[in-house]
């Protein structure tokens, strides 16, 4: 099965949590808990009703809302093998919606719709040395990916993990990547682009971490997740290694309002981000941008 096989239909269907199908009416969750992360993000600890299983894919979001407020797209940080009665979401606090959001406690009650979009086609990648290339706040989605690769860890070759931060206030889950640092099946790079007078790791941009690294291009898969404008030096480097645009997968997370492909916010040409995406090949991209 080629990576292209996994068409861009393949969405799935969202999940009745109230005991009804509208794809349009929130389940009213709760907050279970909260972590500080970093200055500007926190952990959201989310119980559906009853304890369901949020039912999701990686890569894939849902629509955080409170009542009277308003709605926002919300990648989901918890992989599918560690999600059971609970899911988490990493929030930056960057606007009215979301600096709102900062202030809920344990106990506040949400709305969630979703899972929504075309997460990576995980089936696909198994067998393939995987190389993971998030940029600062992008290791929260693809942490979803990681963390279900790990969890299978014999399923899949190699795992390259490239993580590029502004500095070293800004980089997530410092914990985990000491845990990741100490495993021998991955390998890990961390740079930020300025460092402090206590940083003693390495300084640039993301794209100066591949010039250290050796694939096998005929049985990589590559994964980016990021800010946009890093997308197009990364998938440089990538393409210099070897990759064809079909090994190379990233996420495009627009403005997505509805979340189901009616109101027309994430429209990219014919396509709408929050159903036949946020996850494309870069041949795809490639294809959007050739009809434009």
């Amino acid at each position: 099965m080629s990576v292209l096989d996994h068409s861009l239909t393949t969405t799935t269907t969202p999940r009745a949590y109230n005991g009804h199908t509208s794809i349009y009416l929130p389940a009213i969750a709760t907050i279970e808990d909260v972590q500080d992360e970093t200055r500007l993000e926190k952990i959201f600890t989310v119980r559906l009703p009853d304890g369901q299983n949020l039912g999701h894919v990686p890569g894939q979001f849902v629509m955080f809302s409170i009542p009277g407020v308003g709605e926002a797209p919300i990648s989901i940080m918890s992989s599918p093998s560690r999600t059971g009665e609970t899911f988490k979401l990493c929030i930056r606090n960057a606007g009215d919606l979301t600096s709102i959001i900062h202030t809920l406690k344990p106990g506040a009650e949400i709305g969630i719709r979703g899972p929504f979009g075309r997460g990576f086609p995980v089936d696909v990648f198994k067998g393939k040395d995987m190389l993971i290339a998030p940029g600062g706040l992008g290791l929260a989605p693809a942490r979803s990916l990681i963390d279900e690769i790990i969890d299978n860890r014999d399923d899949f070759g190699r795992l390259i993990i490239l993580y590029g931060c502004r500095n070293p206030q800004e980089i997530l889950f410092r914990d985990t990547i000491q845990e990741w640092e100490k495993r021998d099946d991955i390998e890990l790079m961390v740079t930020v682009d300025r460092g402090d007078e206590n940083w003693t790791g390495h300084v640039g941009v993301i794209t100066t971490l591949f010039e250290h690294v050796d694939i096998n291009p005929y049985n990589t898969i590559a994964v980016t997740v990021g800010p946009p404008i890093m997308y197009r030096f990364v998938t440089v480097e990538l393409l210099g290694k070897g990759l064809t645009p079909e090994q190379i997968w990233m996420s495009f997370e627009r403005r997505m309002k509805c979340g189901v492909g009616k109101c027309g916010h994430c429209q990219v040409n014919h396509r709408y981000s929050c159903q036949d995406g946020p996850s494309w090949t870069y041949a795809e991209a490639l294809a959007f941008e050739e009809a434009l």
